[in-house]
């Protein structure tokens, strides 16, 4: 039997995996490397209608239920914002809708992201977190019905 992480146990994950690197340059270039990881998302899926509004750079963003869980799939034509985002779906994907919308997502400000992000990028994260909680909201909202 797999044991299912929470999202408060994904977070501290990746606040330990920024913890190993002191300088600011090394957690950029391992916030680079987890965006390299994502899964690429089919062409089919990059349209207008899945872009995150607010985001300086293009996001795109989809996401499923199944079995009373909400699965993300994303991805960002830059570098930074791609590495944003694979983290977001890495904490928030395969969780049920009510604890992703209750999720306060601390480890964004654990690591330090809200402090060295520019402005534009912070706003961008804003909006993804958003978007994301609101797909919840949206698959909360239809399965309650």
């Amino acid at each position: 039997m797999s044991v299912t992480l929470t999202i408060r146990d994904i977070e501290k994950e990746i606040v330990e995996e920024f913890g190993l690197f002191d300088t600011w340059e090394e957690k950029y270039e391992y916030l680079i490397d987890l965006g390299k990881r994502l899964p690429p998302l089919a062409d089919e899926f990059k349209t207008e209608a899945n872009t995150v509004k607010g985001c300086q750079s293009t996001v795109w963003l989809t996401a499923g239920y199944r079995d009373g869980l909400v699965h993300f799939q994303a991805d960002s034509n830059t570098v930074i914002t791609k590495g944003l985002i694979s983290m977001l779906v890495r904490v928030l994907s395969g969780h049920r809708p009510d604890d992703i919308i209750n999720a306060p997502l601390d480890f964004i400000k654990e690591i330090g992201m809200t402090t060295h992000l520019a402005q534009t990028r912070s706003n961008g994260l804003a909006a993804m977190v958003r978007q994301m909680k609101n797909f919840a909201l949206a698959f909360k909202v239809k399965n309650e019905m």
